[in-house]
């Protein structure tokens, strides 16, 4: 940020007072502009043990896969959410089931909640953010062309409650490791 949402004066970065970050303050006026992690709320689609993957047909990771999920909006719960999300990305209506995973990405401040989710129907198809959209089963997944590591992460989660035959939130920091590629590592932080 270079200038002030409320008055248009330039910004400086500082900590301010009884504050511990530095954030971007107003000389003028005095806001501070607070920066928060963004918030990714999405579903993963369930028809009779498959899941509905989406091809991505935008950047980041054009051309991979992933499950419906995105930023989101004002005025919306997590769970409204990621209800749009998976009807923007996939055409698809489904109930929500239960949370399922909550990932936290402090490298790039985001959040990830991600809910089990029942497909109401098959009439699902590619939205305007999609490529493709499919169903897969665990063995069919295409795991070395899913977008992100909070998916990969998050499948692989459902996929042993499966076996287990129980399902319980998974909680997580997906930590990215430096050097090239994407490398991450993922510290459980409920077992």
């Amino acid at each position: 940020m270079k200038y002030c949402t409320a008055c248009a004066a330039p910004l400086e970065r500082r900590v301010p007072e009884g504050d511990d970050r530095v954030r971007h303050v107003c000389p003028a006026c005095g806001t501070i502009h607070y920066q928060n992690p963004k918030i990714v709320t999405g579903t993963i689609p369930i028809h009779e043990d498959r899941v509905l993957l989406c091809r991505r047909a935008i950047e980041p990771r054009r051309g991979l896969w992933t499950a419906p999920a995105g930023f989101m909006e004002n005025a919306e719960t997590v769970q409204e959410g990621a209800l749009r999300e998976t009807r923007e990305e996939a055409n698809a209506r489904v109930r929500i089931d239960a949370l399922h995973a909550v990932y936290n990405l402090p490298h790039i401040s985001q959040v990830y909640l991600l809910f089990r989710a029942t497909l109401l129907d098959l009439d699902f198809s590619p939205g305007r953010e999609s490529l493709e959209v499919r169903l897969f089963d665990e063995r069919e997944i295409p795991w070395d062309a899913l977008a992100f590591p909070v998916v990969i992460e998050a499948l692989k989660a459902y996929f042993e409650d499966l076996r287990r035959g129980h399902f319980r939130l998974h909680m997580g920091d997906i930590e990215r490791l430096p050097g090239p590629g994407r490398r991450y590592r993922i510290v459980h932080t409920v077992p």
